[in-house]
């Protein structure tokens, strides 16, 4: 699919997500129409994809989708709740739509409905849990590609991407590529740098997961509060100590001021008599 040119070949780094996220690993059980995509079978019974198809297919649908001149004629399909946050974030990306949840019987083909749309291209996640989106789209001739496992039926399925689609990490990294690619076709984005929106960005996320993570995080953020508050007792205790020590060590000295106000209160009593005396000598002088 690459026609020899590099800037479409399949990197190292690539391929190293696509082995960390277990995207090349199918199921024990394989359709006969899935055999064309599988490189061999392992140990533990599963079927493993070849990884060269599977990054050929992922190239051609993200030329498909960067032909199509209005982006948002793209339907990205997710009944899986493992698929709907990469529906989202790929839609996003590549400012498409993106149809999560129950796919409503007649949104393809009837025409009086609320919800109804004319897409010119829907990608599902899954074809056996989005059958119903599958079998409208054959109904009116709309092309339609396929996130497929080794056990996934085929038909009505134009372009199949041969990827492990039970896996919330394998099916957020497939979207991921494709955001990438269809931002590199179009030009937004440069071959040269790399991206800088990461695959975790894409991963489902289940919500008990978060909700016990948070209560861990809480718990864990109260017991440092409380061995601080307990270090800061301790060290309070500790100075509350070495004073009492230091005051039992050397006492202060304590001045006796009762002594003094009473000599004090002696002058003045004689300076007054003194002065009496002097003020009745003169007017017996002066006979007064």
């Amino acid at each position: 699919m690459s026609n020899g040119i590099a800037a479409l070949e399949l990197k190292a780094d690539d391929a190293r997500k696509i082995l960390a996220a277990k995207m090349h690993q199918g199921s024990t059980n394989c359709n006969y129409q899935m055999n064309q995509y599988v490189f061999k079978r392992s140990s533990a019974g599963n079927h493993v994809f070849d990884i060269q198809k599977m990054w050929e297919k992922i190239n051609l649908t993200a030329r498909i989708i960067a032909a199509i001149d209005n982006p948002a004629d793209v339907c990205i399909v997710s009944s899986k709740d493992m698929g709907q946050r990469a529906s989202l974030k790929c839609a996003k990306f590549i400012q498409g739509t993106a149809m999560n949840g129950r796919f409503s019987p007649g949104s393809f083909t009837n025409h009086s409905q609320n919800g109804f749309r004319e897409p010119r291209l829907i990608i599902v996640t899954d074809p056996t849990v989005d059958h119903q989106a599958v079998r409208e789209a054959s109904y009116v001739n709309i092309p339609v590609v396929s996130l497929c496992d080794a056990d996934s039926p085929i038909k009505y399925i134009d372009v199949c991407i041969p990827c492990n689609n039970k896996s919330a990490h394998s099916v957020g990294l497939v979207y991921w590529f494709l955001a990438r690619e269809v931002q590199r076709l179009r030009g937004s984005l440069s071959r040269s740098e790399e991206w800088s929106i990461m695959p975790d960005l894409f991963f489902y996320r289940n919500k008990e997961e978060i909700e016990k993570q948070e209560e861990q995080e809480h718990k864990a953020a109260a017991e440092e509060q409380q061995d601080v508050v307990a270090a800061d007792d301790a060290e309070f205790q500790a100075e509350q100590t070495w004073e009492g020590e230091a005051a039992a060590a050397a006492p202060a000295a304590v001045e006796d001021w009762s002594a003094a106000p009473a000599a004090q209160a002696q002058d003045w009593t004689a300076e007054t008599a003194g002065g009496a005396q002097d003020w009745a000598q003169a007017d017996a002088g002066q006979g007064w």
